[in-house]
């Protein structure tokens, strides 16, 4: 019964519409931005570095550009990018690859919009800045109850569902190599974020600064040794991502439904653009123009989904280790890896086997294990940061941090219910989080965008009337 429940809402949630809607304001944004995504990146990158701007006292005022690009990519950067390419290549074939990289592009100018608004629109909390979607909406649209309520939305998504699936992934990841019972995971992982999130955002940034490039560089080192021994097969495998995205493959056109949708869904579960928890880190950052901060979010959409889900997906198809299934009838359609039957996980595992001998499933679980303790880490941060725009504005502050304390228990607690679930309702769990905000917070986008567009342009023209040292 409560699979069906959850197989029904997320029917429901992610309809047509919504990938229609997230495809379509990704071009809308890219348009009125003037492709901003292109045009702009290499300031991209040099608004990474830009450093926090300090109070008139010389107190830094809130976390620099680089560590909000480091706790967004934490959150980013995570199970969807080795279990969730692989169900994608599963359920949707070589071609759901395509799609992702489509949903990619668009999305950065998405991310762009939303974290300017975000920069626009925070507010001063004693921990520091603090705002995102519920921000916006409640001080740009003039709606609290709706801001409350995606609020309310972030809570329930990213404190309850998405933990889940990033718990479950790491779990199985780890009994197959080591034999580690799901409970002991979870534990050990509810322990170590414990340690980290009662420190709060100045803790999660420091350590989420540490962690994140050391393991977004890691993990790339090892798909290239992977890639680069079966480089023969690239050309192959670029030219099938592309055809089976169209249905032209006669394999490929039974499941294209299931391509382009298995793509964008696990597409915008990687990178989050539009869902609005890259806002809510943005809101954070204390930097001298809204654009900026807008402009290095864009570019960890790039390194997430461009760069480590592609990196994934290469390594898989060029390995070979994958099967591809019909999602409607459970019929395999493609048998390369029998033995690995729905074990999604296992494909990423025994593709760097395919290599390094040995050594895949050690690798992949160890890679799992930081991917999934600094995306959940970005998690609670947004629920905190969500929690704090609920009570923004009271005096009185222990409502507010009995609150915080009762969040922290319990997306503690569904860590270790999700290593211990099934993995197929956990991974619909994780859908209808993602939905749920993203409906709300891609419209109140398409609403406000007039306002990140101005902000654009006015960085653009200050740029170009100061002389680059």
């Amino acid at each position: 019964m409560f699979e069906k429940i959850v197989s029904a809402l997320n029917d429901i949630i992610w309809s047509p519409v919504l990938v229609v809607l997230l495809v379509g304001a990704g071009l809308y944004f890219s348009i009125r931005t003037r492709f901003v995504q292109v045009r702009r990146f290499g300031l991209m990158i040099r608004s990474l570095f830009a450093s926090a701007e300090k109070s008139e006292d010389g107190r830094k005022q809130g976390i620099s550009s680089f560590e909000a690009f480091c706790v967004a990519l934490s959150g980013r950067v995570g199970t969807g990018n080795i279990v969730g390419v692989a169900t994608a290549i599963a359920l949707g074939g070589p071609g759901a690859i395509f799609w992702m990289w489509i949903i990619a592009f668009f999305g950065a100018s998405t991310a762009f919009v939303e974290s300017t608004l975000a920069q626009q629109y925070k507010f001063e909390h004693a921990s520091g800045f603090r705002g995102g979607p519920a921000s916006y909406i409640e001080k740009g649209l003039k709606a609290r109850w709706l801001g409350i309520l995606f609020s309310i939305l972030v809570l329930i998504g990213y404190g309850t569902f998405l933990p889940t699936v990033q718990a479950n992934g790491m779990a199985g990841a780890l009994g197959n190599s080591f034999q580690l019972p799901p409970l002991a995971s979870g534990l050990g992982l509810a322990f170590m974020l414990g340690l980290v999130i009662i420190g709060g955002i100045k803790s999660i940034a420091r350590v989420a600064s540490i962690v994140t490039p050391f393991m977004a560089l890691g993990y790339i080192v090892i798909t290239v040794i992977v890639i680069a021994q079966h480089i023969d097969a690239v050309p192959g495998v670029l030219g099938a991502i592309v055809t089976n995205a169209f249905g032209i493959h006669p394999l490929a056109g039974g499941i294209l439904g299931s391509t382009i949708m298995m793509g964008v869904k696990r597409g915008i579960f990687s990178n989050e653009a539009g869902q609005g928890g890259g806002a809510i880190v943005s809101a954070s950052a204390a930097v001298s123009h809204p654009a900026k901060q807008g402009l290095a979010q864009a570019f960890s959409v790039y390194v997430d989904t461009l760069l480590i889900c592609t990196a994934t997906a290469l390594m898989i198809l060029c390995s070979g280790t994958y099967n591809i299934i019909d999602a409607k009838t459970g019929e395999m359609l493609v048998s390369n890896a029998p033995q690995l039957g729905e074990n999604y996980v296992g494909f990423t595992q025994a593709a760097v086997d395919s290599v390094l001998k040995g050594f895949g499933g050690t690798f992949v679980s160890i890679a799992l294990v930081f991917f999934v303790f600094t995306t959940v880490m970005a998690y609670y941060f947004y629920g905190e940061s969500s929690i704090m725009q609920i009570f923004a504005g009271r005096t009185d502050k222990r409502p507010e941090r009995i609150c915080i304390w009762v969040f922290r228990f319990s997306l503690l607690g569904m860590v270790v219910f999700g290593a211990l679930r099934e993995a197929n309702v956990i991974w619909q769990l994780g859908d209808v989080g993602v939905g749920l905000t993203a409906w709300i917070n891609v419209i109140v986008l398409l609403l406000l965008c007039p306002q990140a567009i101005r902000a654009l342009r006015e960085y653009e023209s200050f740029i170009q009337k100061t002389p680059r040292k």
